[in-house]
């Protein structure tokens, strides 16, 4: 063995040792990451998290049905003794609720410096990077473009009598949109706006994907969906369109996901890292060429052309911290009522 071969061969042996010692205690570690993002989404994202650093994922998703709802009332029942490190949110109002619970740890991440601060919990209890938007969809076989909904008030319009759906506004976003709608409508506006939603012949459905389902196959005219369910019946080619409602008005509601740290978390030093890993400018850029045709909250980060940008968008002005105390009263008071009076 020549002089250049061993100086190759100890190199390598340095390498390999330097490698094992540095890389051992992620290869050791994984990190518990509750979601109620679509697991299609999220399955990925955590997928390269585990490329990179070395740390195992588990990932816990919710379901469709109960999304976010079920996720958080697992979270708060495993208060004591928490079981997941990280809550990647898909929307801030379920955020909101675990930190007013004691349930999150403020953390403040190098990430998050150039994202909006408008988005995200002054305290640093959860902070929010790309978005969906609520948005109205309708089947061009059954609306001529002259009628073409631009209200979510056109949801209660004759025109729409018994052709118009929405989700169970006691979970998912469909509930965020409705707290919102009492915060910016006040309660007696809004109260209105729901039972005219009845009276008009509206029906209430399971979820949002179920909504898109639908109208997209023309058993409604119309409903509010999120834009991510949009966008995968515009690539199943089916017969919609969406439109973002009250540009001229109260303005679209726009729902950034969140990521939160779990107080007494079992592995907070990975839950860290992940979260730094998801808010970085690489995420926003891959959800929003992904189906989920996400919003990026970075004006600097590159999009389709299908995906609008926040700049274009009238966004509804909420207070998402405390759409969360509000949406906790109206789910175990009107909202609950209402579902139960009206469900099919």
């Amino acid at each position: 063995m020549n002089d250049r071969t061993l100086r190759v061969v100890a190199a390598l042996v340095g390498l390999v040792f330097v490698s094992s010692c540095s890389e051992s205690p992620d290869a050791r570690s994984e990190v518990v990451i509750y979601t109620s993002v679509d697991e299609i989404f999220a399955r990925p994202i955590a997928a390269r998290f585990e490329t990179e650093t070395g740390i195992r994922v588990l990932l816990v998703p919710d379901t469709e049905e109960t999304k976010s709802t079920g996720l958080l009332n697992r979270l708060i029942a495993e208060r004591a003794r928490p079981q997941a490190d990280v809550f990647w949110s898909g929307d801030p109002v379920r955020a909101a609720i675990l930190k007013s619970r004691g349930i999150s740890e403020p953390y403040q991440s190098p990430q998050a410096e150039d994202l909006p601060t408008l988005y995200s919990d002054a305290d640093g209890h959860w902070t929010g990077f790309s978005a969906r938007a609520r948005v109205l969809i309708y089947n061009t076989d059954l609306v001529p473009e002259r009628e073409q909904p631009t209200s979510v008030m056109d949801l209660v319009d004759p025109r729409f009598r018994d052709r118009s759906a929405i989700a169970n506004p006691l979970f998912g976003t469909t509930s965020m949109h409705a707290a919102a709608l009492f915060q910016v409508l006040g309660p007696e506006r809004a109260r209105e706006f729901f039972e005219r939603f009845i009276e008009n012949g509206g029906t209430i459905v399971s979820s949002n994907g179920e909504v898109r389902r639908r109208v997209a196959a023309g058993d409604f005219a119309i409903g509010i969906t999120d834009t991510d369910d949009f966008n995968v019946a515009l690539l199943e080619g089916r017969p919609v369109r969406a439109v973002y409602p009250d540009q001229d008005g109260m303005g679209t509601l726009v729902i950034p996901n969140a990521a939160v740290l779990i107080a007494g978390a079992p592995n907070p030093a990975a839950g860290r890292r992940f979260i730094d890993f998801v808010l970085r400018p690489e995420t926003e850029q891959a959800l929003a060429e992904s189906e989920a045709a996400q919003i990026p909250l970075r004006p600097s980060v590159p999009a389709p052309e299908r995906v609008a940008r926040l700049s274009e968008i009238r966004a509804m002005s909420v207070n998402y911290t405390t759409l969360g105390d509000e949406l906790e009263d109206l789910s175990a008071g009107f909202l609950a009522d209402w579902v139960a009076r009206n469900s099919e």
